[in-house]
């Protein structure tokens, strides 16, 4: 089977990050035997150029699978129409999302457009239900629906019991890309300075860097966590770092106002960590506390006590491991593959 990926964003040189969720999907469907190519651009004239040197060598996809609609759907939208190739879409951008709404800021004739590249798709896959539920809300629709995880690392899944020594401080640890807007960090710094009033034994350990990461830094230092050690920021790490954080921290929180997905919560669930989390992205399937916008937002004192409860509360359920399997790579390439083996039985 050969299969064709269209996404603006890809790993390169100049960005090794940039699309990694989608080099993920690419990799585990290769591991299924798979022949997978890529068309990387934003643009339609390079996306073109590299459509015509794929033909050049002869090679013609049985199926395309499109990640952002916009962009390139011109491309598998001709391809159906001129070869009768089937196409697929994996959805992961936050714009369907109320809290976010700019697809519903888009031109009439953008939103037209989306709409009908989703009703010529064979399946529409979003990675998560509430992504589902606010595209539908959008007014999209779809031959078929469904939801699709991102793939978690190897590394992460833990693979020995954590130890049962004890340890000076709980450590709380968080991940993200320090963007303010959607993970709401000052709020649960502000949490966290609550909650150090009544106990001086844990730390929050925020990995991670971004666009506020400064702004972020400076009103944790002005609640005086750094000088008192409370806090602690490791900037920037690589994702063996972070499933090392991971596997020697006591609890997973996220504060996020919108998520798409949240694969620090897949990542969490894997490596068996606990997670207290408000309800976004996979948030609700997965995790241990979930705790409502409305108390992050106004509430701080409340949302101290729900982090105090995933630190020390002792008889949370234990983490289910068949669950996180479902994020492994073989899993998600098996997925996936049903998925196209279906569009070619079907009478498109």
């Amino acid at each position: 089977m050969n299969v064709l990926f269209l996404t603006p964003w890809y790993p390169s040189e100049a960005d090794a990050m940039a699309g990694l969720f989608v080099q993920k999907h690419v990799e585990a469907v290769r591991a299924q035997g798979v022949d997978v190519r890529v068309i990387s651009s934003l643009g339609w004239r390079d996306t073109w150029r590299q459509w015509r040197a794929l033909r050049r060598e002869g090679w013609m996809p049985d199926v395309v699978q499109l990640n952002v609609i916009q962009k390139q759907g011109l491309l598998a939208l001709w391809l159906k129409k001129h070869y009768k190739i089937p196409y697929i879409i994996i959805e992961h951008w936050s714009g369907y999302l109320p809290d976010n709404g700019q697809f519903m800021r888009l031109s009439a004739a953008k939103q037209r457009f989306a709409k009908h590249v989703c009703a010529n798709a064979e399946s529409v896959l979003a990675v998560s239900t509430p992504l589902l539920l606010a595209m539908q809300a959008c007014g999209i629709q779809a031959k078929q629906w469904g939801t699709i995880d991102n793939v978690v690392d190897d590394f992460f899944f833990a693979k020995h019991p954590k130890s049962s020594n004890a340890k000076e401080k709980k450590v709380l640890l968080h991940v993200s890309c320090f963007d303010e807007r959607a993970k709401n960090i000052t709020s649960l710094l502000l949490a966290v300075k609550l909650l150090s009033y009544r106990r001086k034994d844990f730390e929050l350990v925020l990995v991670g860097t971004g666009l506020d990461y400064q702004r972020i830094h400076d009103y944790a230092d002005s609640l005086g966590l750094l000088e008192n050690h409370v806090v602690r920021f490791t900037g920037e790490l690589t994702p063996e770092e972070v499933a090392q954080y991971m596997h020697q921290s006591d609890a997973l929180v996220l504060s996020s106002r919108y998520e798409t997905y949240g694969v620090v919560l897949a990542e969490a669930a894997a490596a068996g960590v606990p997670i207290l989390s408000t309800p976004v992205g996979i948030a609700e399937e997965i995790a241990d506390i979930i705790v409502p916008q409305e108390v992050v937002q106004n509430k701080s004192g409340r949302f101290a006590e729900f982090i105090e409860t995933v630190l020390w509360k002792t008889d949370l359920p234990p983490q289910n491991v068949s669950l996180s399997k479902r994020f492994s790579a073989e899993s998600i390439g098996k997925k996936l593959k049903a998925i196209y083996d279906s569009c070619l039985h079907r009478d498109i």
